[in-house]
C-alpha cells in the first residue's frame, strides 16, 4: 500500500511542482519579486526531490547479490536523506539569502499583480497534491495520529510529500501576505520579510526529514503491534513453548529482519525441533507478509537467559551462553 500510494502521490506531486516553478519564474521576471523567486527555487527543489524519491524507489527493488545479501530496500532512505539536505540548502538557505537581500536592499516591486495571479494559481495546484497525499497517507497511517504517522513510518515517501506540500503551502499563504502588504503598503521590505519566513519554514522542515530518515538509516524495529504479532505466530505451545527473546530490524520499508531466540522442550530431538521450526517461519510470514528473513535459534527457556536479553549472548560464559 505505501510503495503504490507514495508512487501517486510523488507523481502528482511532480507534476504540480514543475506547472507551478514554471510560472513562478514568470511572474519574478514581470515582478522582481525575491518571495517569487524564492518560491520558484522551492519548486524547483522540490521537484527535484520527487525525482529522486522516483529513482530511491526503482533502485530500491533490485534483486540481492551476495554483496548485498539484504537487498537494496534502504536505498530509499537514503533518497529520502539526499531529499532533506537538497530542500534544507537549495531550498532553505536560498530563500534566507534573498529575503536577506530584500530587507537589506529592498527594490521597487512592479507588476504585483502577476505574482499575486501565479500565488493563487500554485495554491490550486499545491492543494491538488496535498490532497492526493494526505488521501494516499490516510490508508497508510491506521489509527496513528499525523505526528505520530510521521516519526514511525517506515516508507519515506509519503511523509516526505506530505511534509513537503504542507510546507509549500504555508510557503505560498507567506509570499502571498507578503507580496500584499508590498503592494499595499508600497513597502518592498514586506517582500523580503515573506522571503525569509518561507526560508526558515523550509529550514525547519527540512530538519525534521533529516532526523527522521536518519533514524531509518542507522535501523529501526519493527512497530509494536507487529513484534506482538511475531511474538504470537512463533509459539504453537506444542514444541515451541516460548519467545525467550527477539529482535527485528527494518532492511527496507517492505522488508523486515526477524531474529529470535525461542524456547523449546528438552526432551524432542532435533528433528522435531527442526520442523517446528519451518512451521514457525511459515505462521511469522502469513501474520506478518514483510517479514523476509528469519533466523530462529532453539534453547530451553529459562527465566535468567530471558532477563539476560539478546547482548547476554555475545558475552563469552555469560547467562546467555548456550551448552545444550
Amino acid at each position: 500500500m505505501s510503495t503504490e500510494g507514495g508512487t501517486k502521490a510523488l507523481v502528482a506531486a511532480l507534476s504540480a511542482n514543475l506547472g507551478i516553478a514554471v510560472s513562478k519564474f514568470v511572474a519574478f521576471a514581470f515582478s522582481g519579486s525575491s518571495s517569487m523567486l524564492a518560491e520558484g527555487v522551492h519548486s524547483l527543489a522540490d521537484s527535484g526531490n520527487q525525482i529522486l524519491l522516483l529513482v530511491g524507489g526503482k533502485r530500491s527493488q533490485r534483486a540481492a547479490t551476495e554483496e548485498h545479501p539484504f537487498g537494496y530496500g534502504r536505498e530509499r532512505y537514503v533518497y529520502g536523506f539526499l531529499v532533506s539536505i537538497v530542500l534544507f540548502s537549495v531550498g532553505g538557505m536560498f530563500a534566507i539569502y534573498e529575503g536577506y537581500e530584500k530587507i537589506a536592499h529592498p527594490h521597487e516591486l512592479e507588476n504585483w499583480y502577476w505574482p499575486v495571479g501565479v500565488l493563487v494559481f500554485a495554491i490550486l495546484l499545491e492543494g491538488y497534491s496535498f490532497f492526493t497525499a494526505y488521501r494516499e497517507a490516510s490508508k497508510d497511517k491506521g489509527g496513528n495520529g499525523w505526528p505520530a504517522y510521521i516519526r514511525r513510518a517506515k516508507a519515506p515517501e509519503l511523509p516526505v510529500v506530505l511534509l513537503e506540500d504542507t510546507g509549500a503551502l504555508i510557503g505560498l499563504a507567506l509570499a502571498l501576505v507578503g507580496v500584499g502588504l508590498s503592494a499595499a503598503t508600497g513597502d518592498a521590505v514586506w517582500d523580503g520579510v515573506g522571503t525569509l519566513s518561507i526560508g526558515l519554514l523550509l529550514v525547519a522542515i527540512a530538519l525534521v526529514l533529516a532526523l527522521e530518515t536518519k533514524s531509518l538509516l542507522i535501523g529501526e524495529s519493527a512497530d509494536a503491534d507487529v513484534v506482538a504479532k511475531i511474538r504470537a505466530a512463533l509459539v504453537d505451545h506444542d514444541t515451541v513453548t516460548s519467545v525467550i527473546h527477539m529482535r527485528t530490524l527494518h532492511v527496507g520499508p517492505e522488508e523486515l529482519l526477524v531474529a529470535a531466540k525461542i524456547g523449546v522442550n528438552a526432551e524432542d530431538s532435533a528433528a522435531v525441533i527442526a520442523e517446528a521450526i519451518d512451521h514457525a517461519e511459515v505462521r511469522v510470514r502469513k501474520a506478518v507478509p514483510i517479514a523476509r528473513a528469519i533466523y530462529l535459534e532453539p534453547d530451553i527457556y529459562s527465566e535468567e537467559k530471558a532477563l539476560a536479553g539478546p547482548d547476554a549472548d555475545a558475552t563469552p560464559g555469560g547467562p546467555g551462553r548456550n551448552t545444550h
